[in-house]
């Protein structure tokens, strides 16, 4: 009885703690609880290259039956800090339970790679989750959690402000957790023909538990380090999962980052990495495989064959083992998110939205799942009713874009979503068959809208659209129609009803990369009738851009110019010379700074400029030594504008 007062005490402050912190989620049903572990201020130790956080929290006692764990994890700057610059690869780890005197355990249970942060603003902040259910058996009573931040860059002021968040939702469990098994939790070298990799990734052995029928393999790996073939941490190489001596699954390890949701970063955001990309809360890989009851089964992970000199390439790889009972319901469907419409940070690209909606659903129940009922639509609107039909094995999920366009009031809406007779039969636990996910309207216009495009140096990577709701394209500059440096303006006259304009890059590295100096800088912005600007889109984009709308003939509801202040700056690695371009709708003030990075953040050059609505201007920075800067514009004393600039003594390439 005392287990349970002091869970429902814990569980009122968690619930307090955790509407403070978390912005933009879904929500729940009343009995989830969250425990927030915060670290005000994360910086690295040159000295080790590694700086461990801890904190003790108290998670729900073992017998509170939980339906999902889900971890929150939220970046900040801290307050006497700007935020830091690399891209280090860290770990949340679960390191104790009980008390201090507890054995170490060591468990990673999550995988973070930081972004590059050197740009941010002081009020920036971003927030990345994953579902850790599998840890459900450890996740229990007092534990010490530890924040490990690796790294060497400077920490007198640059860091990090981190709030970590574990939401428990409390239900039956899918399956009965039986047992759980830690199996590979280090960093191993990669490539050493003298000690290859496969001698410390040793087949895992063992005797399962009487009750369990099911195991879930739980793997989070990334590659690191750099030999003269890129590897490990720009090269793709293959991992192979096997059980019982037959493969389970092969995975390339390698991450597109040209579609990441935080863009820009100060440093090579979009280059594709090892399974990770800056930025990135690690998502594993988890598969679900029979167990052959009483004899010994076999888990083992394979590396793709690779051999180099450099001692430095390295491959984090973190697997576990959890020994499960068999499902609690033959039939069980549950809603696991609704991507589409969201105010969620990692669905930024597709949101705001207002065609087609897009969720994911999952097979709990132990007979495949080949049907479902969809009933979907925004509050104070016409509920919609679709029905899926697939071919889900248990534990599997699917993507599902829904027909139609996605209704709205202006502002905040809810729109909710709920699934119904999986297989035509009654759900076997209804409690997570329904999401209500918060959005915001997109922007209504005028039926006369500008596309105003400037393609940089490389236009055959660029094309753009404007699609209806049908998906029929309405106006389309196809791959290989522009050309270079040129300026194109397009008025399109559109009907009523909603579009999405899209802008691709092949290349993956947007309209502007700073370390492609040659491609040169690109542009685009939206434009109303009058040539005022209504949207303006960041160049340094990688893959792609999406803007979706609503044409309206009431121009009431149509939304107001921009107030957004348009700065570029290009190139920021240069000999000396960069080139700012400003716009604003009205005119303003603009102060210019040039500041040294490091050290007392010297102004080097500084130039007040007043009522400027547009402008291109040129500084020289030959006289300055090597190093890093900040081109910062500020407006009646706000922020708006801060890129870094590498002053080099020879260009790449």
């Amino acid at each position: 009885m005392r287990t349970t007062r002091t869970f429902i005490k814990w569980q009122r402050t968690a619930i307090f703690l955790f509407a403070c912190m978390v912005q933009g989620i879904v929500s729940f049903a009343s009995d989830t609880s969250t425990v927030v572990v915060s670290f005000d201020k994360v910086v690295t130790d040159p000295s080790k290259g590694v700086n461990p956080y801890s904190r003790w929290a108290l998670f729900p006692g073992k017998d509170l039956p939980i339906r999902k764990i889900m971890l929150y994890v939220k970046f900040g700057c801290p307050d006497s800090m700007r935020c830091a610059d690399w891209d280090y690869s860290d770990r949340i780890v679960l390191k104790r339970k009980g008390s201090q005197s507890a054995p170490v355990l060591n468990y990673t249970i999550a995988q973070m790679l930081t972004p590059y942060g050197g740009a941010f603003s002081k009020d920036w902040h971003f927030q990345w989750q994953v579902e850790i259910t599998d840890f459900s058996l450890v996740l229990r009573d007092s534990v010490e959690i530890e924040y490990i931040h690796s790294g060497y860059e400077e920490n007198k002021d640059r860091g990090w402000k981190i709030q970590l968040a574990f939401s428990f939702i409390k239900g039956p469990a899918i399956a009965q957790p039986v047992a759980f098994h830690p199996v590979y939790n280090a960093t191993f070298q990669y490539g050493n023909a003298a000690a290859p990799i496969e001698n410390e990734l040793r087949p895992y052995r063992f005797q399962p538990a009487d009750k369990s029928t099911n195991a879930r393999l739980y793997v989070l790996q990334t590659g690191h380090g750099m030999d003269s073939s890129d590897c490990g941490e720009f090269c793709s190489r293959y991992r192979e999962i096997w059980w019982n001596n037959k493969l389970a699954k092969k995975t390339n390890l390698w991450k597109k980052c040209g579609d990441n949701p935080l863009y820009p970063q100060a440093g090579t955001w979009v280059i594709d990495r090892a399974n990770w990309c800056p930025g990135y809360l690690n998502q594993p890989e988890v598969l679900s495989e029979p167990i052959v009851a009483k004899q010994e089964n076999v888990f083992d992970i394979q590396m793709e064959p690779y051999q180099t000199s450099d001692r430095n390439v390295q491959e984090n790889i973190f697997a576990y083992l959890i020994e499960y009972a068999s499902p609690a319901s033959t039939t069980d469907a549950s809603l696991e998110e609704v991507i589409v419409p969201s105010t969620t940070d990692i669905y930024r690209r597709k949101n705001p939205a207002c065609i087609n909606p897009v969720i994911v659903i999952k097979n709990n129940g132990a007979s495949n799942l080949t049907s479902c009922l969809i009933r979907y639509g925004t509050k104070g609107f016409p509920t919609r009713v679709f029905k899926w039909k697939g071919d889900l094995a248990f534990n599997q999920t699917e993507e599902i874009s829904l027909p139609g366009n996605i209704e709205s009031n202006k502002g905040l809406n809810e729109f909710a979503v709920v699934i119904d007779e999986p297989n035509g039969k009654k759900d076997g636990y209804l409690a997570d068959n329904k999401i209500i996910s918060n959005f915001q309207s997109v922007p209504v216009h005028g039926n006369k809208v500008i596309i105003q495009f400037r393609t940089n140096n490389r236009p055959m990577d660029n094309s753009f659209s404007v699609k209806n709701v049908a998906g029929q394209s309405v106006f389309e500059r196809p791959l290989g129609s522009l050309k270079k440096d040129t300026l194109y303006r397009d008025t399109i006259e559109l009907q009523p009803g909603g579009y999405r304009f899209d802008v691709q890059d092949t290349a993956g590295n947007g309209l502007e990369f700073w370390y492609a100096v040659k491609a040169g800088r690109g542009t685009c912005q939206l434009l109303d009738a009058k040539g005022q600007l209504l949207k303006n889109f960041e160049s340094d984009f990688g893959n792609s851009l999406n803007y979706e709308f609503i044409v309206s003939p009431d121009s009431l509801q149509w939304s107001k110019p921009s107030e957004e202040i348009l700065v570029g700056l290009f190139p920021t690695m240069t000999k000396g010379n960069v080139t700012m371009d400003y716009f604003s709708n009205g005119p303003q003030d603009p102060l210019v700074q040039i500041v040294a990075d490091g050290g007392n953040n010297e102004v080097v050059e500084e130039h007040q400029y007043h009522n400027l609505k547009e402008g291109v201007f040129q500084y020289d920075l030959s006289y300055r030594s090597p190093q890093r800067y900040y081109l910062k514009v500020f407006i009646k004393g706000k922020l708006v504008f801060n890129k870094r600039i590498r002053v080099v003594q020879r260009m790449p390439g």
